[in-house]
């Protein structure tokens, strides 16, 4: 269903993205951050999902640029690497040109949502994007370095109980910090929607509540 299609930021730096459109009636635009692995196999068949329940879906590569998307899920040999990368742009910060023309290259209104890496920049992008109607946050490890910036559109946060990467005492602190925020604890570890930690309870869940949550903001409301 989904194609690699190539965009660039208002600098005009390229970088390739994973798009997929609804056959039907559309809902709105969607764009979706991928976690430290890049846009994998499965982002690409979660976009096509979310593309079947008539979402049209951006997956920007965030980090790689033009560079072909990875062939596998995972690569634990390479995580140092990754992760290298990962902190030299702030955890997301780095991206967040990307993740603006990503937004602009479709219509409104355009919600957003990020896993791990991407769920810290999904933060960030709430916090500092424009054009906006809401955001999910789903286990951003490193909100915790910006828990200062407030989203300027409805946002919900999802966390795993049991998450070893992500200390409980940090996610207490995003929600003292941010009280009014939505932010949901599941009985389920790290990446608890992807394959290497899925839990079906859980993700199917959060992932109810996040389209809910889309709907629920409705077009217009929020977008900044």
């Amino acid at each position: 269903m989904g194609e690699r299609i190539a965009l660039a930021t208002r600098t005009g730096k390229p970088f390739s993205a994973w798009r997929a459109t609804p056959g039907d009636a559309r809902r709105g635009g969607l764009v979706v951050l991928h976690a430290i692995w890049g846009v994998t196999p499965h982002i690409r068949e979660f976009c096509d999902g979310l593309a079947a329940q008539g979402y049209e879906v951006i997956a920007p590569s965030l980090m790689d640029g033009t560079n072909a998307f990875p062939d596998q899920n995972t690569d634990f040999p390479r995580l140092a690497g990754r992760l290298a990368m990962g902190e030299a742009v702030g955890w997301g910060a780095g991206c967040l040109e990307v993740v603006q023309a990503a937004i602009e290259a479709l219509d409104g209104p355009v919600y957003l949502l990020g896993f791990c890496f991407g769920g810290t920049t999904a933060w960030l992008a709430a916090c500092r994007c424009e054009g906006l109607a809401a955001v999910a946050c789903f286990y951003g490890g490193n909100i915790i370095h910006y828990v200062g910036e407030t989203p300027r559109c409805p946002t919900i946060l999802h966390f795993g109980r049991t998450d070893e990467t992500i200390p409980q005492a940090d996610v207490a602190r995003i929600t003292a910090a941010h009280p009014d925020l939505p932010a949901w604890l599941y009985d389920a570890g790290h990446a608890f929607v992807a394959p290497s930690g899925y839990h079906e309870d859980s993700a199917k869940l959060a992932m109810l509540r996040t389209l809910q949550h889309f709907h629920r903001s409705g077009r217009g409301k929020g977008e900044v």
